[in-house]
């Protein structure tokens, strides 16, 4: 009787702690793969109905938190240097920075800080979040896809996710009129992790 239950503790013993390893492997924290450039943030607006600009942000960190298990749980923070908008025109860009717009001298930063998230199935969810750009913050809802995710060749476990989302520009001070076509801008976000 004794040597039963002492073969049930030890066989129990290894299996709850690879249980447990399990659960805590499950959940983990990312850092955005900007050294790498395994991510981007980019925008799409048109011009004056005619045609579509489109530009990116080249310079962004961040960091996430994510358990496939338990998405409602997931954690994203966002910092964008907006004086790193890059449309592939210097005068454009130029313009884009000004008082008219971004204004990066007053406004170096924008930044998303999450507030809940959406699970839909099928590895979509809504991210939902504060938007804070040119001195204004706004909740925003971000369309997420799960990319995937798995160990690289260097010894590292990534994650990857896309999202987009449309904003007006005047909801967030920005009110240089272009015309009714070009008062909504587009977003999209390619986003790698690699596990801390």
């Amino acid at each position: 009787m004794f040597k039963s239950k002492m073969q049930l503790i030890k066989t129990l013993i290894p299996a709850l702690a690879l249980s447990v390893a399990s659960m805590q492997a499950s959940a983990a924290d990312y850092v955005v793969d900007t050294k790498g450039q395994h991510a981007f943030i980019q925008f799409k607006i048109q011009h004056l109905g005619y045609s579509w600009l489109l530009g990116n942000f080249n310079k962004f960190e961040g960091k996430f938190s994510y358990d496939s298990n338990k998405v409602a749980d997931t954690k994203v923070a966002l910092t964008i240097d907006t004086s790193s908008l890059d449309s592939n025109h210097a005068l454009r860009d130029k313009h884009l920075k000004s008082e008219d717009f971004l204004n990066v001298k007053a406004f170096p930063e924008a930044k998303f800080v999450s507030t809940k998230v959406v699970d839909k199935g099928g590895k979509k969810s809504v991210l939902h979040g504060d938007l804070t750009l040119h001195g204004v913050t706004k909740n925003i809802a971000i369309d997420v896809t799960e990319i995937g995710g798995g160990k690289d060749p260097w010894g590292g476990y990534r994650q990857g996710f896309e999202g987009t989302t449309t904003f007006a520009l005047s909801d967030f001070g920005i009110t240089t009129d272009l015309g009714p076509a070009s008062r909504n801008v587009e977003m999209y976000l390619s986003i790698e992790g690699v596990r801390l």
